[in-house]
């Protein structure tokens, strides 16, 4: 490519009204300006959008409107929707347009903007005789940065993409990586001419050469198997779908570490992580865990009272999708009394935070650390629940939950009112402790009175 290019603005053209020849329309304009062959004529969208009738009424309203001309939502916030369209353009409201149209109207994208584009320069080439290159163009942001820039959307004669990869730069070094958007970057240049407000919907941008192919502007849309950034990690959630089939090959090992990073990001009290996650990918490994699986299901199922030819159906289809998973990654939550205690902290985090605001005064005066009065407590509350799993009366559970709730507002009182941090630390402790017995007690009354099988269901726990 020459390093000296030309931007000519294309000053005068009539309002475009739909069914008119944008190409018809163009040529006298670039005649004019002595348009001659290798030039790029950039044209904006809206004018191909009115010509081609892609004007429509508002009605219900642009987000609706961005909605039907979407392949998929990306991303969502407010009234503002980024969208996939139907030609894989990832933009904001699909596309659809208010701008430098008639009140109450809105302009879609064009049906084919590379059909346009071709339209449009085979129109000039006809008048003028000279053979240019045409880019529709149209304004997208960027993520990450702010404000918009004129991009392609559609490309006719000239290469949309040029590949540079293996070729070498001036230090002599091979190129590993590099595709240069070309389309784009006449798009933008031609920006600089066509403002919203000018009323300058085309122009020339001259002294553009490569040395490629002519490519369209779907060439420049990213294959979704590249896309590190498919969609916003709250549409990803709601997107979610069970996958039933698996393609060939493996799964790299930094993507599965990737995932269980991830995953151990979940929240949970005082810093801890009462999970693991075991990866299986080899044959024997995952033959032997789907086979207990089976079993214990199977069993489960049977003590539910589950027909025979009910239970070979599941177990089979199960079998049909986890028997061909290139890994099973197999997560483990602390079970028993662990997650007793796991669910206890959680459950105290709340009431905690209601404690008089006395207590809190503590800190305020300089008397102690409210956070590690709570920590104490905690640790009471983690040693009340271990006494309980290990002292298990058959009877007097309802009095004893009562009494150790009662003890531990004593211990409240305590801590509230004690002026030295030392004795309200101990009454932390004590608090805690009691607290853990008393819950301790009420859970395990409560999975004594439910059916058999009912939490280990719910929970996907084995009690």
């Amino acid at each position: 490519m020459s390093v000296g290019v030309e931007i000519i603005p294309v000053e005068g053209l009539p309002e475009v009204r739909p069914g008119e020849d944008v190409a018809a329309l163009l040529a006298p304009k670039l005649a004019q300006l002595g348009a001659r062959g290798g030039d790029v004529v950039a044209v904006t969208q809206k004018i191909v959008s009115k010509a081609e009738g892609r004007v429509v009424p508002e009605g219900e309203g642009r987000t609706a409107w961005a909605e039907r001309e979407s392949r998929r939502i990306v991303a969502r916030r407010g009234d503002l929707v980024i969208a996939e369209t139907r030609h894989g353009f990832v933009c904001a409201n699909a596309g659809v347009d208010a701008s430098n149209v008639a009140p109450g109207f809105l302009t879609l994208l064009p049906e084919d903007p590379d059909g346009s584009a071709e339209s449009i320069r085979k129109g000039i080439e006809q008048s003028l005789g000279v053979s240019v290159g045409v880019v529709v163009t149209d304004t997208f942001g960027r993520t990450w940065r702010r404000g918009v820039v004129n991009v392609a959307i559609g490309c006719a004669g000239l290469p949309a993409v040029l590949d540079l990869r293996g070729t070498r730069d001036h230090e002599g070094k091979d190129l590993e990586a590099t595709i240069v958007a070309l389309a784009d970057e006449v798009a933008a240049a031609s920006g600089l001419v066509m403002g919203k407000a000018s009323h300058v919907p085309a122009a020339i941008v001259r002294g553009v050469r490569a040395d490629a192919p002519a490519s369209p502007a779907s060439e420049l849309v990213r294959p979704p198997e590249e896309d590190l950034f498919r969609e916003s990690p709250l549409l990803s959630i709601s997107a979610r779908r069970t996958i039933r089939a698996f393609g060939p090959g493996g799964v790299p090992r930094e993507a599965v570490e990737e995932a269980v990073r991830a995953a151990c990001t979940a929240p949970a009290p005082h810093h801890t992580r009462p999970w693991a996650f075991t990866a299986l990918d080899g044959e024997p490994a995952k033959r032997a865990l789907l086979a207990a699986m089976a079993a214990a299901w199977r069993e489960d199922l049977e003590r539910d009272g589950v027909s025979e030819d009910v239970i070979a159906r599941r177990i089979d289809r199960s079998d049909a999708v986890l028997g061909t998973a290139p890994v099973l990654i197999v997560p483990w939550i602390w079970t028993g009394i662990g997650i007793a205690t796991f669910i206890l902290i959680i459950a105290m985090a709340p009431y905690t935070a209601l404690l008089p605001e006395v207590v809190r005064g503590q800190y305020d005066r300089g008397v102690g650390s409210y956070g590690l009065l709570f920590s104490l407590m905690a640790g009471g509350m983690v040693a009340g629940s271990l006494v309980w799993a290990r002292w298990h009366p058959r009877r007097r559970r309802v009095v004893i939950c009562f009494a150790a709730l009662g003890i531990n507002d004593l211990g409240m009182i305590v801590v509230a009112l004690s002026p030295w941090y030392s004795l309200a630390a101990a009454a932390a402790v004590w608090r805690g402790f009691w607290i853990g017995i008393g819950i301790a007690a009420w859970m395990t009354l409560i999975m004594e009175l439910v059916p058999e099988n009912f939490l280990s269901r719910v929970l996907s726990l084995d009690y």
